[in-house]
């Protein structure tokens, strides 16, 4: 399975980079391939390519202010989460959007 995500908050600082490495560390966990772009004060980093996007099964977008470029993503499964969520519930977000793909494979 691969995860692509976008992580945003409205500072563009401290919860934009906690929430893409909780992402990381639960996708990690159980043997997921994520890779996630920070929209931050600084701008874009580690910004997907059409090819991580194409990959990915599923895309999670932060829903909690704009995202740039987000016309990427027609066409995959997008789930919008807050950015509270993220950073506290990763583990758990993974988890559900895992038991979706899977429920789809069947």
């Amino acid at each position: 399975m691969k995860i692509a995500a976008v992580t945003a908050c409205p500072s563009g600082v401290a919860h934009t980079y906690m929430s893409a490495e909780a992402l990381e560390r639960a996708a990690k966990a159980k043997g997921i391939y994520i890779k996630v772009e920070t929209q931050g004060s600084i701008g874009i980093e580690n910004r997907l390519t059409i090819d991580d996007i194409k990959d990915s099964d599923v895309v999670i977008l932060t829903k909690d202010i704009g995202l740039k470029e987000t016309e990427r993503f027609n066409g995959k499964t997008v789930v919008r989460v807050g950015i509270s969520d993220l950073v506290k519930k990763a583990d758990k977000v993974i988890e559900k959007i895992e038991a979706h793909i899977k429920s789809k494979e069947k």
